[in-house]
């Protein structure tokens, strides 16, 4: 069989996503791969908040174009990356078993979130998170942090922040513990709802190539159900991961709970809501949460926050 390419960005988190899907593949299905490394958009330009370059496709566009063009034969993202819709001919071919979807405080100088000084400057790329804490405390002057993990780590230590906020799986796949970094406080799913997809890899490929069936080996039932419930939410409102949504699955036993939030960046309008429904039915569970939202005014919120965010 001829040697898989598996595209991926360059950053050291997204090469590790690359070499557990690369080792995945040689060890449980006996396939041979090398990486192809591709820089995005959203990697290109730093100097600018994510919301202001685009969000859907910011960091999947170039390497779906080198699938199109059949240059990679895959694509490892992380889940939150990848839009809801894609172009003709490609689509998820799995998503793997999921790490940790919460999202963690980190600091030099102090433990918590609640320590913080008045007006500490709180550094994140995410409008979703930037909502939430601003709706944990209204005082905080949260300001945009670009860049791979080691950047904004860097930058933390620099003193460029009090605090930044990281997702919690890639702290784990990077290996990156309370022995290096003072201070590390986990937010609760209820604190802070994580953005969709978060803590899953998606594995995209080209529908009519061979491969896209036999990937689906590495698929997580569970992981599976949930990510696509909470894409089911965000499409039904034609949302991304560019915009302040927040949105988690939890299956409890035969029936699956699904939590989400939207707002202003600056937390000042908020909706917030649980809907608990049959496991089977995950996607009709997402369009019917969304359902409520829009009723309650998610769309002139969601409208409102984009203004503000390209103000």
């Amino acid at each position: 069989m001829r040697e898989i390419v598996i595209g991926t960005r360059g950053s050291l988190l997204a090469l590790w996503q690359a070499e557990h899907i690369k080792k995945r593949l040689q060890e449980e299905l006996g396939i041979a791969c090398r990486l192809e490394i591709v820089k995005t958009k959203g990697d290109k330009i730093l100097d600018v908040p994510l919301a202001k370059i685009g969000g859907k496709g910011l960091f999947t566009k170039e390497l779906e174009e080198l699938l199109l063009r059949k240059e990679i034969d895959l694509a490892v993202h992380s889940l939150k990356d990848v839009p809801v819709e894609f172009v003709d001919g490609l689509n998820l071919a799995c998503i793997t078993k999921r790490e940790d979807v919460r999202d963690c405080f980190l600091s030099v100088k102090y433990p918590n979130l609640q320590s913080l000084p008045l007006n500490a400057k709180v550094g994140t790329t995410s409008l979703r998170r930037s909502m939430q804490l601003k709706a944990l405390r209204q005082d905080l002057d949260t300001q945009s942090l670009r860049g791979n993990v080691q950047t904004r780590l860097k930058r933390l230590f620099d003193g460029d922040f009090d605090a930044i906020i990281l997702a919690k799986a890639g702290l784990n796949r990077l290996e990156i513990s309370q022995d290096e970094i003072p201070f590390m406080q986990v937010f609760e799913i209820d604190e802070m709802i994580p953005a969709m997809g978060q803590g899953a890899l998606g594995i995209e490929a080209r529908i009519t190539d061979p491969l896209f069936s036999q990937l689906f080996a590495l698929n997580d039932d569970e992981t599976f159900i949930c990510t696509q419930a909470e894409r089911s939410f965000i499409r039904a409102l034609n949302g991304g991961c560019q915009v302040p949504i927040g949105v988690h699955a939890e299956i409890e036993g035969a029936n699956i709970r699904l939590s989400a939030i939207l707002g202003l960046p600056n937390g000042e309008k908020i909706l917030k809501e649980s809907l608990c429904g049959a496991k089977k039915d995950f996607e009709k569970l997402g369009i019917s949460l969304a359902q409520s939202f829009i009723k309650k005014g998610a769309m002139e919120i969601l409208a409102e926050a984009q203004e503000m965010a390209f103000a």
